[in-house]
């Protein structure tokens, strides 16, 4: 318990809506989603460009991060990742934590992290200098965001309506991500396709 709220206060940046996004950010409901190009954790290279006609999830997170914590301590976020799989999505968990600072790794541990937490994220994108995570305006850990097979922004957000580190009440809970993306599957336009991300401060 003591280890659980140290990390929750040397969580230094605990909010329910961050201001450090720069206001370059590129993300735009509706717009052609701001591109990429990586290699992932095990060197395979990734872009945008390369996803055209499949859903892209896109969810930012920190490993040291309470709420980051709260979704994968219980297996939510793995859960989440397995029953949003399929031939048509692609995740991909981007680490924007710069060097220093909490929730940094390298490739070789964010692989091994990845593994004992038994998540399924089809890539892992490291971006210690933040370049993709300011493009996207990415605010807090989580802020996720749903990108449509023709590339538009179709969701950015919050994952869900419960903004705590706490799970207690998780099960009642609307998750915008999995709304998000059943309607695009089904065809029809994503019915709540902003609201307020919470969690820590991306560490940029």
């Amino acid at each position: 318990m003591k280890r659980y709220f140290f990390a929750l206060f040397a969580c230094i940046g605990l909010v329910l809506s961050a201001s450090n996004a720069p206001a370059q950010a590129e993300a735009v409901i509706g717009k052609t989603a701001p591109d990429f190009k990586a290699l992932d954790t095990y060197n395979n290279p990734i872009s945008l460009d390369m996803l055209n006609g499949k859903i892209v999830v896109l969810e930012w997170t920190n490993n040291g991060c309470p709420y980051v914590r709260k979704h994968y301590d219980d297996g939510h976020m793995q859960k989440l990742q397995k029953d949003l799989a399929g031939e048509d999505l692609v995740w991909i968990s981007v680490i924007s934590s710069a060097p220093g600072k909490q929730g940094y790794m390298d490739a070789k541990t964010a692989n091994a992290t990845a593994l004992s937490e038994k998540a399924q994220p089809t890539h892992i994108i490291l971006d210690p200098t933040g370049e993709m995570g300011k493009a996207y305006g990415a605010k807090t850990t989580p802020h996720m965001y749903v990108i449509d097979k023709d590339g538009k922004l179709a969701y950015q957000g919050a994952i869900d309506s419960h903004p705590t580190f706490r799970t207690r009440g998780m099960e009642d809970a609307q998750n915008y991500v999995v709304s998000a993306v059943k309607e695009l599957r089904a065809g029809q336009p994503v019915t709540t396709s902003e609201t307020q991300p919470y969690g820590c401060s991306v560490k940029y």
